[in-house]
C-alpha cells in the first residue's frame, strides 16, 4: 500500500469516497513542519503494515479548505475515517499512539475476518465497537476470566455469565450514534437467547429493574443467528440519538448455567454534528501561529 498524496481540495473528499467501508488515515501535515517530516517515514511504514486501510497526505497549504473543514489547527494531525465519518483524531507526531489507533479502528490483527468487517454488510454503517467508552461500559454478573471486553474484540477470547445464565450488558458511545442492528456470535447451547433492549438509561438497571421495566425492543435470537453471525435488526426508528445501549441477556439457548457470548457488535452510523466554530472563516492561511 502506498500512501497516497492528496493534491488539492476537490480530491480530499473523492479519495475519502474512494475508501468505501476501509478506515482511512488522513495526515493533515506541512512542508515547513520539523515533526511532519520526523514521522513521515512511520506513517509509510504504517501504510505497509496495514494493508486493508488507506492512508492519505493532505498539506494544509494545499488544501486549506479541507483542513479548516475537518478542524485541523495543529500539524501534523491525524484524523480517521470509515465511510466518510469521522472517528478520532491524534495531533502531534506520537508514532505510538498513531500506530495504537490505527490497530483499535481496524482490528487486532491485518489478516482479516476482525470485528470492522462486518460493517460492509451494511451499506452507509459502520461497525461501532471501535467507538465505545471502554472505560464507561460495564457488565454485571460477567465472570473474573472472561469479562465483557472479551467479546468486544475480534480476540480469541470471550463473555461468559458467572453464577447463573444472566447478564446486563451496558455499552456507552465515544459520541451519539444511529443503530443499525446487532451482530452476536456464541455457541448454539450456550448463547443468549431472550434479550431486552434499553437506551440512554442515566445508570446500569439491576436485574430486577430489568425484568420489570419495558424495553425498546426486545428480541429472540435463534441458534442459526448465533452460529452465522447474522445480522440482528433494530427498530431503526427508535434507535436515532443514542448515548447508551443497555442489553439484558435474560437467558440462553439450551438452559445452561451459564450463557457465552464470542463477540459482540454494534452497527450504526455516528451522528453527524455541526462544529460553530466550523462556520467562520479564519484569516490568514492554516498554520501560521504554530
Amino acid at each position: 500500500m502506498v500512501v497516497i498524496v492528496v493534491p488539492d481540495d476537490s480530491r480530499f473528499q473523492l479519495e475519502l469516497a474512494n475508501a468505501v467501508n476501509n478506515l482511512a488515515v488522513v495526515d493533515f501535515t506541512a512542508s515547513w513542519c520539523g515533526p511532519c517530516q520526523i514521522i513521515a517515514p512511520v506513517f509509510e511504514q504504517l501504510s505497509n503494515k496495514y494493508t486493508r486501510a488507506v492512508f492519505l497526505k493532505v498539506d494544509v497549504d494545499q488544501c486549506q479548505e479541507s483542513a479548516h473543514s475537518q478542524g485541523v489547527n495543529a500539524m501534523p494531525t491525524f484524523i480517521f475515517y470509515r465511510n466518510k465519518v469521522k472517528l478520532a483524531a491524534i495531533q502531534g507526531a506520537n508514532a505510538g499512539a498513531l500506530e495504537a489507533k490505527i490497530k483499535e479502528l481496524i482490528g487486532d490483527d491485518d489478516e482479516g475476518g476482525d470485528a470492522g468487517s462486518s460493517s460492509s454488510l451494511v451499506p452507509g454503517h459502520i461497525n461501532l465497537n471501535s467507538m465505545l467508552a471502554k472505560q464507561d461500559c460495564e457488565c454485571l454478573n460477567e465472570s473474573d476470566d472472561h469479562t465483557l471486553a472479551g467479546c468486544l474484540t475480534s480476540a480469541t477470547s470471550y463473555l461468559e455469565s458467572d453464577v447463573d445464565e444472566q447478564l446486563i450488558i451496558n455499552l456507552a458511545f465515544t459520541q451519539n450514534v444511529k443503530l443499525h442492528s446487532l451482530i452476536i456470535t456464541a455457541p448454539a447451547d450456550k448463547g443468549p437467547k431472550f434479550l431486552k433492549l434499553f437506551i440512554n438509561q442515566p445508570r446500569t438497571l439491576d436485574f430486577d429493574q430489568a425484568e420489570s421495566m419495558e424495553a425498546v425492543q426486545t428480541i429472540e435470537c435463534t441458534p442459526k443467528d448465533l452460529t452465522e453471525g447474522a445480522l440482528i435488526p433494530l427498530k431503526y426508528v427508535k434507535f436515532q440519538n443514542i448515548r447508551s445501549l443497555l442489553i439484558f441477556v435474560k437467558n440462553n439457548q439450551g438452559g445452561t448455567e451459564t450463557t457465552r457470548i464470542d463477540h459482540l457488535g454494534i452497527i450504526g452510523s455516528p451522528l453527524n454534528t455541526t462544529n460553530l466554530s466550523d462556520l467562520k472563516r479564519v484569516a490568514g492561511k492554516i498554520g501560521e501561529s504554530h
